[in-house]
């Protein structure tokens, strides 16, 4: 029993290098085997939604126990809540879109909201997940909607209140001119993410038409003048 114990102890500290800490690969597997589940719930959630999609499935597409995700994640909530952290990461948009405002340069802050949602390689699985907890009313939703939407639709309301009192730009309702703006851009995702229709133009020319058609419509025109006669 004893020379079976040393065997077993020489085997492992030959595989080890000796530089790494015994704790190093445990971290490392943890937090690998973290984001692989995140993954996997991210996609099966865009897929069936959150009602629709079991703990036992979520395992199983992750390679691992039903018992080792609970580990991790004690519930589906945890773990939806775990996906929007992962995937929102707004600090630097925010950040630009702040300087914009600041700048007051219109064009570049609407350019940055569009652009940001409208670009290749977006990914839709988060579009899904708000739709999906938005459609089975699940207070999810309500969570999706303040990490993700509503600190950029506040932050817009506001600056489009700042240009109207500025005469800059018609008067209008301010949340409700937000809510035109992102509801373009939300048009666009559910035709070309959902329904897979093809892009008929590039997406910074898409971008531009968007952004130039909504600013045309809020900007107030130059002062009219009369035409100056000879006399």
């Amino acid at each position: 029993m004893l020379r079976y114990a040393v065997s077993d102890h020489l085997l492992t500290m030959k595989r080890k290098p000796s530089h790494i800490s015994p704790h190093q690969p445990t971290r490392a597997s943890g937090q690998t085997r973290r984001a692989g589940l995140i993954e996997a719930a991210a996609s099966l959630f865009a897929a069936d939604g959150f009602k629709g999609t079991t703990t036992r499935q979520i395992a199983k597409a992750a390679g691992v126990s039903e018992a080792l995700l609970f580990k991790y994640f004690p519930t589906k909530r945890a773990l939806y809540a775990a996906i929007l952290a992962d995937r929102a990461q707004y600090a630097e948009l925010r950040e630009h879109v702040e300087a914009a405002a600041e700048n007051q340069d219109d064009q570049r802050l609407f350019t940055l909201l569009a652009s940001y949602r409208i670009k290749p390689g977006v990914d839709p699985t988060m579009f899904r997940l708000l739709l999906f907890s938005a459609l089975e009313g699940h207070e999810l939703s309500d969570m999706f909607f303040r990490q993700h939407y509503s600190v950029f639709y506040d932050l817009l309301a506001a600056y489009i209140s700042r240009r109207i009192d500025q005469g800059a730009f018609r008067p209008v309702d301010p949340l409700l001119a937000a809510r035109a703006f992102f509801g373009i851009i939300v048009h666009h995702r559910l035709l070309h993410d959902i329904f897979e229709l093809p892009m008929h133009r590039s997406y910074e020319d898409t971008v531009d038409e968007y952004v130039t058609l909504f600013l045309k419509g809020l900007s107030l025109p130059p002062p009219y003048q009369e035409p100056h006669t000879l006399s």
